[in-house]
Formats: structure tokens, C-alpha cells, sequence
């Protein structure tokens, strides 16, 4: 039997793992085609069908799970010697792949991206926006951020950012039209800006607190987004109320463009936090980009 070309086994490992040619391809820096003609190559080589292939989707064999289960630890631990090589070097290198949400870019990471770039020649950060709570173990991630309150027990978290809250906003025109809500009650007869952070999941419930009782307001309105940038934009158009972060409003706040209302209801959550999976010895670039973001606040 001839043997198989190691690259040919990473690449069968990525598409097992991702279940996509599309999503393997690019990881890989090839095309889909390209790579599917390798798997092909593979499969006549070991004399084993190792994927199942569907118009839409590629899932392994039996064989083929059995198979990447025996060797993607293999290249797991190669990737990890290679990262450990960094230690040698005078400054860290490495692309460094982050999960997370326009607002905690904008709030945790942007004021310490350019020094951080800047001591750092030799590192690559790339950042996925995405508010759907991404398994970073699963996407291969490596790390996300979120809210403290939303991080799984099984993460190691690091705070990188001060405690905030989501306040209600509306333009001054939008007050010219419709009276003030008195009490967060009132919103259901507001049109209000949504938000859906999953395209599956539910609308957001608006979250209010008062003499220690919390509880969340289920408005309505003719628009969703699922980018805090666009809700704030849609605010101060006048189209209708928004529950956005305050320290992105506060510029528009600063300048009359938007007014706080119900200001007294709105709680603070727990900061940010930068979340990532256990690992025996991380990669000297991320324990520098781990290091940057710490938050040196009161916690």
C-alpha cells in the first residue's frame, strides 16, 4: 500500500473536523475542488472510504471517524511543538483567531490594539464577529469573548474590561412624536429597535432592575438587527427606541443625537472577559495578547 502524503492527512483531518470542503478550503489556503480531489486521491490510496458526500454537506465514515479520531491528536500536539518553538524567537509570533461582538471589540479590545500590534510586528490577530455564542472549541477558535455571567465553567476567563450596562435610547425627534415612557412597562406600546443574537434563537428581552427585583420588557417594532452598531444607527435615525451598550451611545448622548431615558431601571453586568479552553502551554503570542487585555481596574 502506498503511503499517504502527511499534507493529505492534515487536510482529511480539517474537512472531518469542519464537515465542509468549503470551510476546510479555507482554512487550508486551497480551493474546494482542489481539496476534494485530494480526499479522492486518499480514499484510492488506503483503500477505504473515509467520507460520505452530499450535494450540500461531508460527514466521515465510520472508518473515517475512527480514523481522524487516531490522528488529528497527532497533528494537535505537531501544531503545539511548533508554537512552544516561539519561545526560541526574540519576539512572539502567530495568528491569534478571536470570537466576538462588535460592542466588546469597540469597549475591551480597540484602545490597546494599536500598542499591541506595535510591540507585536510578528503577530496576526483575526477577529470573527459574531453574536451566536460560537464554540470555540469546535470552530477552533482561540478564544472568545463575552459577558463574565456567560462563560461555561469548563474555560479558563480572564477579565479584560470594567463592568457596563445597556441603557434605553431615543432620538430627541423620535420624543417629538411619542410622550416618555414613565417605566419600562411602557415600552410595549413603543416602537422599539430588536435585537436577535442567533438567526434561530429568540428576540431579546430587555433586561430592567429596580429595589433589587429584575426582570425583563418583550417590545416590539418593524426592525431587528443583530449588530449593536445598527440598532444605535436605527435610534438616531428616529425610527425607535434602542437597549444599547451606554459607552457606545455615549458619543451620541455627548452631542443630543440620542436621549437616556429610564435610566434608574437599567442594571450593570459583568464585564467582559477573554475565555479559552484549558491548555497545558499556550503559545507565547497569546499569553502576550492575554497579558494586553488583562483589566488592571477595580474588579
Amino acid at each position: 500500500m502506498a503511503y499517504p502524503k502527511v499534507n493529505d492527512l492534515q487536510a482529511f483531518v480539517a474537512v472531518a473536523r469542519d464537515r465542509s470542503f468549503t470551510k476546510a478550503a479555507a482554512r487550508l489556503g486551497i480551493t474546494p475542488s482542489a481539496l476534494s480531489h485530494a480526499m479522492r486521491g486518499l480514499e484510492e490510496r488506503l483503500g477505504v472510504r473515509l467520507l460520505v458526500r452530499t450535494t450540500r454537506n461531508v460527514a466521515p465514515t465510520e472508518a473515517g471517524e475512527r480514523f481522524m479520531l487516531s490522528i488529528a491528536p497527532l497533528f494537535d500536539q505537531l501544531a503545539a511543538e511548533i508554537e512552544a518553538l516561539g519561545v526560541l524567537r526574540d519576539k512572539p509570533a502567530g495568528t491569534i483567531r478571536i470570537t466576538c461582538t462588535d460592542d466588546a471589540i469597540e469597549m475591551s479590545v480597540r484602545p490597546r490594539l494599536a500598542a499591541f500590534l506595535e510591540n507585536y510586528p510578528d503577530i496576526t490577530l483575526e477577529f470573527y464577529i459574531d453574536y451566536g455564542f460560537t464554540n470555540v472549541v469546535e470552530e477552533r477558535f482561540d478564544a472568545g469573548i463575552r459577558l463574565g455571567e456567560a462563560i461555561s465553567k469548563d474555560m479558563i476567563a480572564t477579565r479584560i474590561g470594567p463592568d457596563w450596562r445597556l441603557i434605553v435610547v431615543g432620538a430627541p425627534k423620535y420624543f417629538e412624536r411619542n410622550p416618555m415612557p414613565q417605566t419600562p412597562h411602557d415600552l410595549t406600546r413603543f416602537a422599539c429597535i430588536n435585537i436577535r443574537h442567533r438567526a434561530s434563537g429568540a428576540l431579546y428581552a430587555w433586561e430592567f432592575e429596580k429595589d433589587g427585583q429584575a426582570f425583563t420588557v418583550k417590545v416590539e417594532g418593524q426592525l431587528v438587527f443583530n449588530s449593536m452598531p445598527h440598532v444605535i444607527n436605527a435610534a438616531v435615525d428616529g425610527i425607535g427606541l434602542a437597549y444599547v451598550t451606554e459607552d457606545l451611545a455615549a458619543p451620541y448622548l455627548a452631542d443630543g443625537r440620542l436621549k437616556m431615558i429610564l435610566s434608574d431601571w437599567c442594571p450593570y453586568f459583568s464585564g467582559y472577559h477573554l475565555y479559552y479552553p484549558n491548555r497545558r502551554q499556550a503559545s507565547p503570542a497569546f499569553s502576550a495578547f492575554v497579558e494586553a487585555l488583562r483589566y488592571r481596574g477595580t474588579a
